[in-house]
């Protein structure tokens, strides 16, 4: 007994409970923890992106080569990551048609499983922009007077005001926002596809993001009210510019040579 109590003084004896705790503790987790549900996550993770390589091999590898690492028809995949497989292929871009100065929005030839087939594959090949959880892009959850400001900062120069879109050269154009799916906005601003620079956190956080989207809810979409009436199309003050000239001063000079003709008239009458 004198033994036993000498051995519980010593200045390790806590320690050495603590590590038989530990020890008697990772033993029972590895025992009874669901290793079967994490076997079965990583299985299907491998499955869809078996499945993407059969996908990408007959409608992408012409292109983008065997591996994804590019070619002279189609730019490297590698760490382009699964948001932006979503856009491109979810909004039809992907696969084009044919070569051209920008590849124009259609409806897509996948369905949403197998798109995700494909951003598996494609996210296995490097890291890159995941597709966002569904709250990241909520436009009732950002501030679109926020947003606005934000819009008109970085995105007006090519969206113009409202996003309805614009020009740009050599036949390629900023597409119209109109409508388009939150999600694959907030994809857009993360990736940055065709001639549009992207937008990592780093530059542009994650709520302001959400704020643009709130913004271009409120001034686009179908059921948003217009409070001012007539749009002009949305495309700013250039627009405006034009119609205050043609219509109103044009409607000024007409005015004013339809009372010169009247008073000539008088005169000689």
């Amino acid at each position: 007994m004198k033994k036993l109590s000498a051995r519980r003084r010593h200045p390790l004896a806590a320690l050495v409970v603590l590590l038989l705790a530990l020890a008697a503790t990772g033993g029972l987790y590895a025992a009874l923890a669901p290793a079967g549900e994490a076997q079965a996550g990583a299985s299907a993770q491998s499955l869809a992106i078996e499945e993407g390589k059969k996908l990408y091999d007959v409608g992408c590898s012409s292109c983008h080569g065997a591996g994804g690492e590019g070619g002279s028809d189609g730019p490297s995949l590698v760490g382009v990551g699964a948001a932006a497989v979503d856009f491109q292929v979810g909004t039809g871009r992907m696969p084009m048609q044919q070569p051209g100065p920008q590849a124009p929005e259609k409806p897509s030839v996948y369905s949403q499983a197998e798109i995700d087939q494909l951003a598996a594959y494609i996210a296995s090949l490097g890291p890159g922009p995941n597709v966002p959880e569904e709250s990241a892009y909520d436009p009732a959850e950002g501030d679109a007077a926020r947003g606005g400001e934000l819009f008109r900062t970085n995105c007006s120069q090519c969206h113009n005001f409202t996003g309805q879109g614009g020009a740009l050269t050599h036949g390629k154009e900023a597409p119209s926002l109109d409508n388009v799916d939150p999600r694959y906005i907030y994809e857009a601003m993360v990736t940055g596809p065709q001639n549009m620079p992207s937008f990592p956190d780093s530059t542009l956080p994650e709520e302001e993001k959400q704020d643009i989207i709130a913004w271009l809810h409120a001034v686009n979409t179908s059921e948003s009210p217009n409070p001012g009436g007539f749009s002009l199309g949305g495309f700013g003050p250039v627009s405006e510019g034009l119609f205050a000239w043609t219509f109103g001063i044009g409607s000024l000079i007409a005015v004013t040579v339809w009372i010169g003709a009247r008073t000539a008239k008088a005169r000689k009458s």
